[in-house]
């Protein structure tokens, strides 16, 4: 069935998707809008009631709301939501306050959202005047930084028209294989956690067979405590689009569609100002190719996050992950052959086919490959939070100590046990581990932890450790898509398990608990059911002693 659903809303196209219509059309909830839109693109209207109900911001009971509290892991470490919270109440009714997981205000916290707007840091002081004018501004600030001789990522755009003629100078010089071997040569690994080597990928949908084929940015960052991605489509938006234009030229698409969560209206803005100065450039492509944008905007749903569920929801179908093989690059987007990567991802591949770098003629690809492990190559963007003295973004070289990183942050701003890096489904980080590690895929495995994403949340001394395993498979019970038992039911399950152990109901079986682990792990679909463990598995290694009350052990029940 989901083929036939493909091949319907390619018929529709891009520009009017769905999906689109339930996100934007006011009008979208009456039964005659949804019968309309069934329709409209030749689906059942069961097919319209079921996308619409998966999303947070559609249907059900987060939906419509005067004002939205973030309830990500950076903001309930830092535990100032109690009081936004009361003080949104206090203004608008509790009845007219949602939850969003995770607004990208992490290096501030009291983050909340009012009429599509972000807030944060002391903004909560001046509500009842944000509450009249919902555009005031916010009092955001946050650090960035880069310790590289040349910055990459974080390198200013100051001439929009010369930073694009790169495209035209290396596509008349080279071929289409001589820059996917410079992207290959270059070591550029998918930098969303996967780490996958992002020219194979390119080649790989080069290859495929097929009239039709896109390139997809996956902009929708949920993980709590990142938002370099952010950061990229506010501050840099055309180095994200210069990315995906090179990818859409080496595999031969000509459409390429940034899904950008509902979550960050600004980065929507900003995205959408420069792919109108894009489009203003006027860029003389070759005969028989162009490339156009759009971008599709999300609505409030983590599992979108994976790229199979991502490419599902912009066909206007629920967004549930997909048995892989076939992979997107076989058969992605509408059935088509089609480029997954992340926002840094894209923006890496300026400086990597560029030719001159520091005033002279040296290899970008080269130069990329110096930096890093050699398995771990280029640099990367760092999201600190509110724990560090200068939270913000960072950008550093592959291998970069874990400690050097802190230190440039100004040290801890508060007393630290742990960092959870990596996103909801990353390693908690003992104190105790902060020297073992370097900022690389490699280092991170090897001691038991993921990179992933690159966020860094502090969790205080006071936080409970048991609360924030509850914490996590609160999170993944409510975000699973519900396509495999062993992510939909084993985070209910151990959700269920942490929670009567705090209420003094029942303590936990460990046994049990490793067995739905491992369960969870090895037989989920996606990286949430078979990541969310990796996090519960460090807290049950490295803080035993807090969480051994709440434990029973085989061989004490046995006793």
């Amino acid at each position: 069935m989901s083929k036939n659903l493909s091949s319907l809303a390619k018929r529709a196209g891009v520009e009017q998707t769905l999906f689109q219509q339930l996100v934007l059309n006011e009008n979208s909830k009456s039964p005659q809008q949804r019968e309309k839109l069934a329709k409209k693109f030749l689906v059942g209207e069961s097919v319209v009631s079921g996308t619409a109900s998966f999303y947070d911001f559609i249907d059900g009971e987060n939906a419509d709301k005067k004002a939205y509290v973030c309830n990500g892991s950076s903001c309930l470490c830092a535990g100032t939501q109690d009081k936004v919270k009361a003080e949104l109440i206090k203004q608008f009714g509790e009845e007219h306050i949602g939850h969003a997981t995770c607004l990208g205000r992490c290096a501030q916290n009291k983050a909340f959202q009012i009429q599509g707007n972000n807030f944060s840091a002391q903004d909560i002081d001046n509500l009842a005047q944000i509450a009249k004018e919902p555009t005031t501004k916010s009092n955001e600030h946050y650090h960035v930084a880069c310790t590289l001789d040349e910055a990459i990522l974080t390198a200013e755009i100051n001439d929009v028209a010369k930073y694009y003629q790169l495209f035209s100078q290396v596509t008349a010089k080279n071929s289409v294989d001589e820059l996917l071997t410079k992207v290959s040569d270059s070591g550029l690994r998918g930098r969303g956690g996967a780490g996958f080597p992002t020219g194979f990928k390119w080649r790989s949908c080069l290859e495929a067979k097929g009239d039709d084929k896109y390139v997809v940015c996956n902009a929708d960052e949920g993980d709590a405590g990142a938002y370099s991605d952010r950061y990229l489509l506010e501050e840099r938006p055309h180095a994200v689009l210069f990315g995906m234009l090179m990818a859409g030229y080496l595999s031969g698409a000509q459409t390429g569609i940034l899904y950008i969560r509902d979550e960050y209206p600004v980065a929507i803005e900003n995205t959408e100002k420069a792919i109108n100065e894009f489009v203003a450039l006027n860029i003389d492509f070759l005969e028989n190719w162009q490339f156009t944008f759009k971008i599709i905007r999300g609505a409030g749903a983590y599992i979108c996050g994976e790229e199979t569920a991502l490419l599902r929801s912009i066909e206007g179908q629920r967004p549930v992950v997909s048995v892989r093989p076939p992979f997107p690059t076989q058969s992605g987007l509408f059935g088509c052959p089609t480029i997954v990567n992340n926002v840094e991802t894209f923006a890496s591949t300026h400086f990597i086919l560029d030719t001159t770098h520091g005033g002279t003629e040296k290899c970008g690809a080269k130069k990329y490959l110096a930096l890093g492990n050699g398995k771990s190559t280029g640099s990367k963007l760092i999201s600190l939070d509110s724990a560090f003295n200068k939270p913000g973004i960072y950008e550093v070289s592959m291998g970069t100590p874990l400690t050097e990183v802190i230190n440039l942050a100004g040290g801890f701003a508060k007393n630290i046990k742990a960092l959870h890096i990596g996103g909801p489904l990353g390693g908690i980080v003992p104190m105790s581990a902060l020297d073992k590690l370097t900022i690389d895929f490699e280092s991170f495995s090897e001691n038991g932890f993921l990179l992933g994403h690159a966020s860094v949340i502090g969790i205080p001394n006071e936080f409970s450790m048991i609360d924030y395993m509850a914490h996590l498979f609160e999170f993944t019970a409510a975000e699973s898509c519900g396509k495999c038992y062993p992510c939909q039911i084993g985070s209910t399950r151990g959700q269920e398990m942490i929670e009567n152990a705090i209420s003094g109901k029942q303590t936990i079986d460990e046994t049990l608990l490793t067995d739905l682990l491992e369960t969870m792990q090895l037989g989920s679909l996606c990286a949430l059911g078979g990541g969310v463990p990796l996090p519960i598995q460090n807290i049950l290694q490295y803080f035993s002693e807090e969480i051994s009350p709440f434990l029973t052990s085989s061989t004490t029940k046995g006793a």
